[in-house]
C-alpha cells in the first residue's frame, strides 16, 4: 500500500470516528460538516455521483432545519438552563427567528451571514487549523437591534441564547461580580449556545467609581482572560454595548468582529414598517408625508409605533391603516425620545 492510499485511509478513519463522535453528541452541525468533507473526497477520488447525493443530503437536511422541521439529529443541550449558581442572573431562552426577520443593512447582515456560516462549518475549519468567529461585539444606540441579533442568531444556529446584563450583576453583587463571571465562563466552555453580554459597556462605566474597591479591575481581567481561553464548545459570545468609547481599549481588541448598527435611513424605516404591518396595509402614496416623523427613530421605536396602530386597526376591524394615525404614532415616539433626551442633559 502506498503513502498516499494509507493517507487515505487513515483520513476515511478519521472522518468516520468524527461522524459517530457528532452522532452520539447530538452535534448536527459538525455531524454535516463531516459529510461533506466525505462528499468532497468522494468526488476528488472521481466518484461525482456520490459525491452529489451526499451534497443534496446534507443540503436538504440544513433546508428542514431552517424551516424547522425535525431532521433526527439534534443539537445537544445538556440544560436548557442555566447552572444553579446563575438562577436569576442569566435568564435562558429558545429563539426561533432568524436573520431574515430583521432589516438590517447589506454590511451587517453579511457579517452576520458569515458568523452562520462558519459556525456551521466548524468542523472543516478545525481540519485545516481554524476556527468559527466567536466573539463579537455589538456596538450602537438603544433599539437598533442589538438583542434581536442575539435572538436571531441562536435561532439560525438553533441553540439556546443565555442573557446576562452585567449592570444588574454588578448591582446584585458588587464585591463578588467577577466570581459570578468566572462561573458563566466556565458554562460556556461546558455548554454550546449564544451567549449575550448585555450593557457591557456596565464595565468601563464603572471605572472610578469611588466605592469600587479593586472589583472592576477584577472583573475587567476576567474577561480579559475568557477572551483569552480556547473556546472548546465553540459557543457564540456577544457584547452589546450602547457607548463603545468608554470600554477599555484593549477589551475591545480582542473580539473578533466588531459588528456596528444605526439607525435606519428612510428606506430601511419603511422597511421595518412595512414588514410589521403585516397584512395590514398603508397607501402607497403616504409614504412621502410621512418622511420627517420617520426621522431619528430607532428600529424599535418603529416597531412600537406600528404596533400601536395596528392594534387600533384590528380592534376596529380595518385592513388599511391611514397615514395619519402612523404618523400620529411617530410623532408620539419623536416627542418621548425628545423628553428623555432633554433629561439626559439636564
Amino acid at each position: 500500500m502506498s503513502f498516499f492510499e494509507k493517507e487515505e485511509q487513515v483520513m476515511t478513519t478519521r472522518q468516520i470516528l468524527a461522524l459517530l463522535n457528532s452522532h452520539i453528541e447530538g452535534d448536527e452541525d459538525q455531524f454535516l460538516s463531516v459529510a461533506l468533507q466525505i462528499a468532497a473526497q468522494q468526488a476528488r477520488e472521481g466518484r461525482a455521483d456520490d459525491a452529489e447525493k451526499l451534497k443534496r443530503v446534507v443540503q436538504k437536511a440544513r433546508d428542514r432545519r431552517r424551516l424547522g422541521s425535525p431532521t433526527g439529529v439534534q443539537t445537544p443541550i445538556p440544560m436548557a438552563r442555566p447552572r444553579a449558581e446563575l438562577q436569576g442572573l442569566v435568564e435562558s431562552t429558545f429563539p426561533k427567528i432568524t436573520l431574515g426577520s430583521m432589516v438590517l443593512t447589506d454590511d451587517v447582515r453579511n457579517r452576520l451571514a458569515r458568523v452562520v456560516r462558519q459556525q456551521e462549518e466548524r468542523a472543516t475549519l478545525r481540519q485545516f487549523g481554524q476556527k468559527p468567529t466567536t466573539h463579537l461585539l455589538l456596538v450602537g444606540p438603544p433599539g437598533t437591534g442589538k438583542t434581536m441579533t442575539a435572538s436571531a442568531l441562536a435561532g439560525e444556529l438553533r441553540l439556546p441564547l443565555f442573557t446576562v446584563r452585567l449592570e444588574s450583576l454588578f448591582s446584585r453583587f458588587f464585591g463578588e461580580t467577577a466570581g459570578k463571571l468566572r462561573i458563566l465562563f466556565d458554562q460556556i466552555a461546558q455548554m454550546r449556545g449564544v451567549y449575550l453580554l448585555d450593557e457591557f459597556d456596565a464595565i468601563g462605566a464603572r471605572r472610578g467609581d469611588p466605592n469600587d474597591i479593586g472589583e472592576i479591575r477584577r472583573v475587567l481581567n476576567s474577561v480579559l482572560a475568557f477572551m483569552e481561553e480556547p473556546n472548546s464548545t465553540d459557543s457564540v459570545v456577544l457584547a452589546a454595548t450602547n457607548h463603545v468609547e468608554i470600554l477599555d481599549e484593549a477589551l475591545a481588541r480582542r473580539f473578533d468582529e466588531v459588528v456596528e448598527y444605526s439607525l435606519p435611513e428612510t428606506e430601511a424605516a419603511r422597511a421595518i414598517i412595512e414588514k410589521r404591518l403585516g397584512k395590514f396595509k398603508l397607501s402607497a402614496g403616504s409614504w412621502s408625508s410621512l418622511e420627517s416623523a420617520l426621522a431619528g427613530l430607532s428600529p424599535g421605536e418603529l416597531v412600537r409605533a406600528t404596533d400601536s396602530v395596528v392594534k387600533d386597526a384590528i380592534i376596529d376591524g380595518v385592513t388599511k391603516i391611514s397615514a395619519d394615525s402612523l404618523r400620529s404614532a411617530l410623532h408620539d415616539r419623536q416627542t418621548l425620545k425628545g423628553k428623555f433626551r432633554k433629561g439626559a442633559n439636564l
